[in-house]
């Protein structure tokens, strides 16, 4: 703005040094042409004197009647007059022409210094508008370039807001799916505490049940124990204890036999002396052992005879010693001495 009014203040001067320069070549110009018109007017003085029709007219007159020297020296000065006046008028009509022609080409030079001017001050005025233009446009684009960095700031607030949200969407999303898993984890925790707790409680049952079962069963076979199945069948007893004595007397009298025999075998070889080669002596050997093992077998089945008395007398005999279960008569009677039932021996 102010290179342009610097310029239009310079413009003035420019047009006023161009109108002062105008005005001086018209000046030279119009003195000029007067100066011509100056060298020019005598030529144009002697031209009416060179004029040849008056002359003849002159003649004429003089042929008719012989002018006298006063009348030619009128006549000449008429003519000079008349030559001075058309000379006159035609200096006159030549300064109007060029008077005319000086104002036109001083009226086409003012009108150029206008246009001129017009053209300088509409150059002034567009590098203004130019000027304000460039400004506005200067001024629009850094409001649009701040109108943009706050667009881009507002959109990367939002977009940051939006991000922060999405975020705080994820971990809330997170924490539920973690507080589900939690929830979950601890109702299934619960639930395994509670079937344990109802194992435990069904397993203490059980345990109960069998506990009760077993005082029961161990009861029972307490009760079978001291049970005495034939205690009341005082008769059958008394068949078994003659039964069982007479089975013990004939055991007694088969182990004095066979040990009898043991011992004579031995008094027969140390008295009489075997050959080894035979094998006579071995035989012995093995024949005796065997008496002895029969013998101590046999003792062992009296013990037992014993045993079962001694039962018959507190009236358990009868009873199987493994299952607690009253042996039958007929096995009773059929093996003497008896301690456990058909299905106890089986199984063992």
């Amino acid at each position: 703005m102010a290179s342009s009014t610097k310029t239009t203040k310079k413009a003035p001067a420019k047009a006023a040094v161009k109108k002062a320069a105008p005005k001086a070549a018209t000046k030279k110009v119009a003195t000029k042409k007067t100066a011509s018109a100056k060298k020019s007017a005598p030529t144009k003085k002697s031209a009416p004197a060179k004029k040849a029709p008056a002359k003849p007219a002159v003649k004429g007159v003089a042929a008719k009647k012989a002018p006298t020297a006063a009348q030619k020296a009128a006549a000449a000065k008429k003519s000079k007059a008349l030559a001075a006046e058309q000379a006159k008028r035609e200096r006159d009509a030549k300064a109007k022409a060029a008077a005319t022609k000086a104002l036109a080409r001083q009226k086409a030079l003012d009108a150029a210094k206008a246009k001129k001017e017009r053209d300088l001050q509409a150059r002034a005025a567009a590098k203004e508008k130019a000027a304000a233009l460039k400004v506005r446009a200067i001024a629009a684009a850094k409001a649009k370039k701040e109108r943009d960095a706050k667009a881009k700031i507002v959109a990367k607030e939002r977009e940051i807001a939006r991000k922060a949200r999405e975020k705080a969407a994820v971990e809330a999303k997170k924490q539920r799916e973690i507080d589900g898993k939690r929830k979950a984890i601890e109702a299934e925790k619960l639930r395994k505490l509670r079937e344990i707790e109802r194992r435990d409680a069904e397993e203490r049952k059980r345990q109960e049940r069998r506990e009760a079962e077993e005082q029961k069963r161990q009861e029972a076979l307490e009760r079978k124990m001291h049970s005495k199945p034939y205690a009341n069948d005082t008769a059958f007893l008394e068949e078994l204890r003659t039964l069982l004595e007479e089975t013990r007397d004939g055991t007694l009298r088969q182990i004095a036999t066979s040990e009898a025999e043991a011992n004579e075998m031995l008094v027969d070889r140390e008295r009489l002396e075997y050959d080894d080669e035979d094998g006579s002596s071995v035989a012995s050997d093995i024949q005796r052992d065997q008496l002895k093992d029969f013998a101590t077998a046999l003792r062992l089945k009296v013990d037992e005879i014993e045993v079962a008395l001694s039962r018959i007398d507190d009236g358990s005999y009868g009873r199987c010693d493994e299952c607690y279960e009253p042996i039958s008569q007929p096995r009773l009677r059929a093996q003497l001495p008896v301690f456990t039932c058909v299905s106890c021996r089986a199984s063992v």
